[in-house]
Order: C-alpha cells, then structure tokens, then sequence
C-alpha cells in the first residue's frame, strides 16, 4: 500500500517537477525580501540532489533506529524486571 501511495503520483503526472518545502520556503522568502542575505553558507554541498536526499532518508534511518533500539531496551528491561521478581527470596 505504501508502494502505491508514493508511486500513483508519479504514474499520474510524471513530467511534475516534486520539490522539497526548502526550496520553496526559499523562494518565498526571496520573493519578499530581495535583499536579504543568509546569516551562514553550508560547509559542504552535495554534488546533487538525489546525494541530498540519499543524506536526508540516511539521517532519518539511523534516528528511527537509535529510537527504536532504546524502545525495545527498555520494553526488555521492563520484562526482565518482571520475571525477576518472582525468583527473590526473602
């Protein structure tokens, strides 16, 4: 389903150019101040767009595993607190 759902765009109009919302923040914000300069210049840009988006999904996917480790630690911890508490001996 989720295939479908990010390919029917594409299959609908596929000469559509699919922009980011930087880009066009970006431009919006040209258009109302011409004159306005950026406070910092990026260290590093990528030799493209796809590298950009490959860099993005990356960061992302390293985030959602970091999350999803830590979550499971402590569904893990919580569990073998739980079967360790009937074994005490007073």
């Amino acid at each position: 389903l989720a295939v479908i759902i990010a390919a029917l765009p594409l299959m609908i109009n596929p000469h559509a150019e699919y922009g980011g919302a930087d880009s066009q923040a970006e431009g919006i914000i040209m258009e109302l101040s011409p004159g306005l300069n950026p406070w910092f210049e990026p260290l590093w840009e990528p030799p493209s767009g796809e590298i950009e988006s490959l860099l993005f999904a990356l960061q992302a996917a390293i985030g959602a595993g970091f999350v999803c480790f830590y979550l499971g630690y402590l569904v893990g911890k919580k569990k073998g607190m739980g079967a360790g508490e009937g074994n005490v001996q007073n």
